[in-house]
């Protein structure tokens, strides 16, 4: 048995997502025993969101203030639940950068600085070793979809980007689908709200067919995984194309966009059923266009599941490094092999 508190920080700058979760020798099994959402003050929405165009100073400071804000959070967190000793913290940290062809991919949250804080050993930095192994450095969640939900033949996690993973000729392969939330989240902010709930404002905008049938061609799609998306593809591709039109027709057309690739990539999978999470199921209006496009059983899990499950598979990936077992499938990254990814740290 191990209890091991997961952190999560997504693209979307939603916030700081933390599950404390128990495993067992027989992983399926395990247990959300408490978890919690702290949405992000200004100060570190705007601080994340600028850290990309930080000097590497800059960066550096960032990084261990955001390590000491990271175990500030934990601190907090532990006497608000009532847990059982925590054995390990498994950080994600938050992406400035991410560009695997150039062998560059890069999380801040100082990982001793955490263990300093709280007293507890971290494993931090996943992705780095990956990419050093010529691996896209992600999607790193579809292991946490193997190993914890082996009952769905798909799973799609609808953040800031939306992947899929599924078994195919007994190896798991995963690739990012589409730019998600960070899109949406983007046009929703424009008008005055963090995020497009149930997708309203979608829901008020008529379809562009010439963005749509555009956004549909991007060379993107037509490459096969592994491939990874980053915050340069949605700012660089994604904004210059929709920069004359109002933003409930961009959120329509979108939203219609992430339902058809989604929905192409499950049918692609050959998959019967898929479980989806992530914070874009509570967008009801991108449900619908995933149902669709999707012809398969399409599983929604509890609010709990929903909102802890990255966190959940970040807690699953520091237990197996901390034990130095496989964490990262080559056949869903694409790296030269399979490895045991993450620095650990001990206070």
């Amino acid at each position: 048995m191990a209890v091991v508190i997961g952190l999560m920080s997504g693209t979307s700058l939603d916030g700081l997502d933390i599950c404390c979760a128990r495993f067992s020798k027989n992983l399926k099994d395990f247990q959300i025993l408490a978890y919690a959402t702290i949405p992000y003050t200004l100060y570190w929405r705007e601080k994340l969101e600028n850290a990309f165009y930080n000097s590497s100073t800059e960066l550096d400071q960032l990084d261990k203030e955001y390590g000491e804000f990271l175990g500030h959070a934990v601190a907090d967190f532990l006497p608000q639940h009532k847990l059982p000793k925590v054995d390990l913290i498994s950080s994600h940290g938050h992406t400035v950068f991410h560009d695997p062809e150039k062998g560059i991919t890069k999380q801040i949250g100082s990982g001793s600085e955490i263990a300093k804080k709280t007293g507890i050993p971290v494993v931090y930095d996943f992705r780095s070793q990956d990419v050093g192994l010529g691996g896209q450095g992600a999607p790193l969640v579809p292991v946490g979809d193997a190993l914890l939900f082996p009952q769905y033949d798909a799973c799609v996690n609808l953040g800031g980007f939306t992947n899929i993973s599924f078994d195919q000729n007994k190896q798991r392969i995963a690739y990012d689908i589409c730019a998600c939330n960070i899109v949406l989240n983007h046009f929703a902010q424009l008008l005055g709200k963090p995020f497009d709930h149930n997708g309203t404002f979608a829901k008020q905008g008529i379809v562009h067919l010439p963005l749509l049938e555009k956004l549909n061609a991007l060379d993107y799609y037509k490459k096969t995984g592994p491939k990874s998306l980053a915050r340069e593809f949605s700012e660089q591709k994604l904004l210059p194309m929709m920069s004359n039109l109002h933003e409930k027709d961009i959120l329509h057309t979108y939203t219609k966009h992430i339902g058809f690739q989604i929905g192409k990539a499950i049918t692609e999978s050959d998959a019967t059923s898929c479980l989806i999470s992530g914070g874009g199921v509570y967008n009801r209006f991108l449900i619908e266009q995933i149902k669709k496009n999707a012809h398969c059983l399409i599983e929604i899990p509890k609010k709990q599941l929903i909102d802890t499950k990255e966190a959940l598979v970040f807690a699953l990936l520091g237990h197996l490094r901390f034990k130095n077992q496989i964490n990262v499938w080559a056949s869903v990254t694409g790296a030269k092999k399979d490895h045991s990814a993450g620095q650990v740290v001990f206070p």
